[in-house]
Formats: C-alpha cells, structure tokens, sequence
C-alpha cells in the first residue's frame, strides 16, 4: 500500500514479534523493555489513552477519524498528532478511504502489554 493510501504500520515493532512472560514471573530483557516503552509510553497521555479506548472498542473492529475528534474539545491537528504517536507505536494501524482515514487496534500488542502486567499469568 503507498504512503497515499494511508499505509502507516511498515513493519511490527520487534515487542510483537516476541512473547514475554509477565514482570512477575521473569525479567524483561532489555531490548523488550525498550521496545515495550514505546507502547506504554504512548498510553501514557490521558488523550491518547481515551483514543485507544475508543478505537479498541470501536463497533465493526474500527472508527473513522471523522468519529474520533468531536468526543475532544482539542483541535484536529491535536488529535491527528495523538493517532500518529499511537500509530508509531505500533497501537493502531489506519487506513485511509477517500478523505477520511480509519483506525483499528492492533491485537497482539495490545495483547502482550497487558501479559506482561498479569501477576496471575
């Protein structure tokens, strides 16, 4: 897909392509911690947590744009600068259809960060 068509996720962040084990049961190797940080990092906003909240929970498995900015009383450059970051950290992946782009979670992320905070894993 070209950069036109709204491709935004070229490749998995290295965090999916690996399993760990949660904090509690064993370390986390340094590369995975860094890579998990950028995750973490980016729910780390209260804006960008509540987009996720709201991607992930999205009827139909996804949200257009057009959805997602009225629930805000921020501008839409904010808010597109909030689904970058969540985008370039491997939380969402977009997709445009004619002027308006559509957001979905990315599962298997998503899934691993919440794996390695379970104690009872």
């Amino acid at each position: 897909m070209s950069k036109s068509e709204g491709s935004v996720a070229e490749a998995a962040p290295t965090s999916e392509r690996q399993c760990c084990p949660p904090i509690a049961q064993q370390r986390v190797d340094a590369a995975t911690a860094a890579d998990l940080a950028i995750a973490f990092k980016a729910l780390g906003d209260p804006v960008r947590l509540q987009l996720m909240s709201m991607i992930a929970s999205a009827p139909g498995g996804e949200i257009c744009v057009c959805d997602l900015t009225p629930a805000f009383e921020i501008s839409g450059s904010t808010i597109s600068h909030h689904l970058k970051t969540l985008r370039e950290a491997g939380l969402v992946d977009a997709r445009r259809r004619a002027s308006w782009v559509y957001y979905r979670p990315r599962p298997a992320l998503m899934r691993q960060l919440s794996a390695l905070l379970d104690p009872g894993a």
